[in-house]
Formats: structure tokens, C-alpha cells, sequence
């Protein structure tokens, strides 16, 4: 595990820090079964997308036609659950409808709020249907209070959620100068990049994520075996080689390894590990961010049911008990074997040069 470098100094939390309410954990949904699993175990909202480009899960197999998402809206709502809807790739200039049809459903659909990337999708949402919550996507990049709050002036946005580059000393600096809800990334898998500004894969797929909604599109990933090991490629571009009972991760670009010196190969960009913050609660809660946000529509029910369960018992745990909260070492643990890599980090939220 990444360990050392990124184990926070002791957290003292004094009585008098003790926050009434917890941050709402919103949970992802890739399919109507997973939707179900993170409320039953206890998820105050979800997030799902449509079987299009119009999200940036564009997988196979995944997502929600119309009649699954009132479905599930009817099972959340029912259970005093939210429902989101993402709409964070950008529209075509070419076609831009899909993505204005896309926010037409949402709210024929009566979802509780749309989370976006681009200001003319924004803009079209706000004329539109008025009524209807615009949260500001990760996709849409934005690192600091003028950008949030230019968003909050020009189209209403009311939620932002933001990349996962900044240390938790600049969140606090952000929340200080903004009225519009702050939501973080709490658990899962990394992105090097600043979300919504990567183009990476699409030097090698051809697909931009920021359109297409994929890193690593399914038509364009192939498996082979040979006598060196198990081979994952994009487009024919060897992406990594995994030895015997090694753990092979689905093929994206900046986690491959590769030969950067003579007979030295490894992560070059970036390993893959996932983001783990549950011991970083009690100073998330006390600098006011509003919801906490689990990666992962891509991921099985099996999966979204584990972390949901263990981030809704440390979630309350450190509400009830600020001043005595410690991440059980079961909850790691049980986190560590759903984690990218089996391992995982604290990311830019604890940088201890500063």
C-alpha cells in the first residue's frame, strides 16, 4: 500500500468541531441492479447516465434507457434517495441534439438534479426547465472559487464537484469563497489528468473521453495470451504485460507501463491505485464540503453494495463521534479489495511538502 509518503499526521478533532450532519454520500449506479444495491446500503443519492455518449461511462452493457431510470427513480425516491443524471461529455457542433434530448428526459423524468459539463448544455437547462438542479460536472475543470461561482452567476449551478487535484487545505480555501455546494471525491479509481481537460486515449482509440464518454473504448481493447504473458493493447498498441497470477487492470493509456529507459519498464505516468479518504472524514466535514462521491458506474452491484456499506457506517460513525473517529482497520481492508490495484492512496488531498 502507499503508505508512508501519504499517511496523514494525527487528526485531533476537539468537541466543540462536531458537525450535526454528514456529508451525503452519493454513490454511483452503472445499471438498475447497482442503482438498488447502494440504496439499500444506504447511499443518500446515486448517479446514472444513458445508454449514449451523452455520459462519460459509455460502456457496453451499462447505463439506463428510459424505463429503467423512472424505475429506479420510483425505488430511490421511495427510500428518501436522490437520483442524478449525468450529462457531462460535451455536444457535437455537428449534432448537438442527443445532448439537449438527454436533458429533456431528465426532467420529463423528474430526476433531482443533472450534472453538467458544458455552459451551452447549462444554459439550455436553465431556459429550459428552470426548475430542475444544474450540478457543475468534475468534467467541467473547475480548480477555483471565480470559475464556480462564474457558473453559479451565468447558469444557476448550485453544486460543484470538483477534480481531484486539489490538496484539502485549497477545498478549504474554495468552500470559504463560494455559496455553491462543494461535492469531493471520496473513493476510487484515479485520473492523472485534470478531469475534463484528458485527450490522451484519443491518440490512440481515436475517441475523445470529453465526447465519446470513455477513456478506453471496449471496441478498441484486445486480450491475448503469449509466451511472455497476458497482453492488453488499444488499437494494437501494447498497453502492459501481466505476469503469471498477476492482477490484470483494464487497458487506459496513462496507466500502462512502459520501457522508459533500456530494460526498464514500469508505470510511467501513473500506477494504478485508488483514491481512499475515509480517514481524512473528520476534516472533510469540518471545512463544510457537502457530499461525498464514489467512483465506480463502471464497476459491479458486488462492488457498489461494499464501498456503499462501508462509507455509510464511517460516515455516520465520525457525525456521531467527530472527536473520536479512527477509519477501522476492517473498513481498509474491505475497501483495499474492491481498490484499483489493490492498493490505494490519498491523492492530492494530503501533500506533506506543504
Amino acid at each position: 500500500m502507499e503508505s508512508d509518503l501519504n499517511t496523514p499526521d494525527p487528526i485531533v478533532v476537539t468537541p466543540s468541531d462536531a458537525v450535526a450532519t454528514a456529508p451525503e454520500l452519493v454513490c454511483p449506479a452503472g445499471s438498475l441492479p447497482a442503482l438498488k444495491a447502494a440504496v439499500d446500503q444506504g447511499a443518500d443519492c446515486v448517479y446514472l447516465g444513458l445508454r449514449d455518449a451523452t455520459n462519460a461511462r459509455n460502456f457496453a452493457g451499462l447505463n439506463f434507457d428510459e424505463a429503467a431510470i423512472a424505475s429506479g427513480i420510483g425505488y430511490a425516491h421511495v427510500r428518501r434517495c436522490k437520483v442524478f443524471m449525468a450529462l457531462n461529455t460535451y455536444p457535437q457542433a455537428s449534432n448537438p441534439g442527443p445532448w439537449r434530448s438527454a436533458m429533456d428526459k431528465a426532467a420529463d423524468l423528474g430526476v433531482d438534479a443533472v450534472i453538467l459539463a458544458d455552459p451551452g448544455l447549462m444554459q439550455y437547462g436553465m431556459v429550459r426547465h428552470p426548475g430542475l438542479r444544474l450540478h457543475l460536472s468534475v468534467q467541467g475543470s473547475a480548480t477555483n472559487f471565480d470559475a464556480i461561482n462564474f457558473y453559479r452567476d451565468q447558469f444557476g449551478i448550485v453544486r460543484a464537484v470538483l477534480p481531484r487535484v486539489l490538496s484539502l487545505t485549497q477545498v478549504a480555501q474554495l468552500i470559504e469563497k463560494t455559496e455553491v455546494e462543494i461535492e469531493v471525491f471520496g473513493f476510487g479509481s484515479l485520473c492523472v489528468m485534470v478531469e475534463g481537460r484528458c485527450a490522451l486515449s484519443s491518440y490512440v482509440t481515436g475517441e475523445s473521453p470529453n465526447t465519446h464518454g470513455v477513456c478506453s473504448p471496449p471496441k478498441a481493447v484486445r486480450w491475448q495470451e503469449t509466451s511472455s504473458g497476458l497482453e492488453s493493447r488499444l488499437n494494437n498498441v501494447l498497453i502492459d504485460r501481466y505476469g503469471k497470477g498477476e492482477n490484470a487492470g483494464y487497458p487506459t493509456l496513462c496507466k500502462g507501463r512502459f520501457d522508459v529507459e533500456q530494460d526498464h519498464n514500469y508505470y510511467a505516468i501513473e500506477e494504478p491505485t485508488s483514491l481512499n479518504t475515509l480517514e481524512l472524514l473528520p476534516q472533510i466535514m469540518k471545512i463544510g464540503v457537502r457530499a461525498i462521491k464514489i467512483e465506480g458506474r463502471q464497476r459491479s452491484p458486488a462492488y457498489v453494495a461494499q464501498v456503499t456499506r462501508v462509507w455509510r457506517e464511517a460516515l455516520d460513525h465520525c457525525s456521531a463521534n467527530p472527536h473520536r473517529y479512527a477509519a477501522k482497520p476492517q473498513w481498509m481492508s474491505s475497501l483495499d479489495k474492491v481498490a484499483e490495484g489493490q492498493q490505494h492512496t490519498l491523492g492530492a488531498y494530503h501533500r506533506p511538502w506543504k
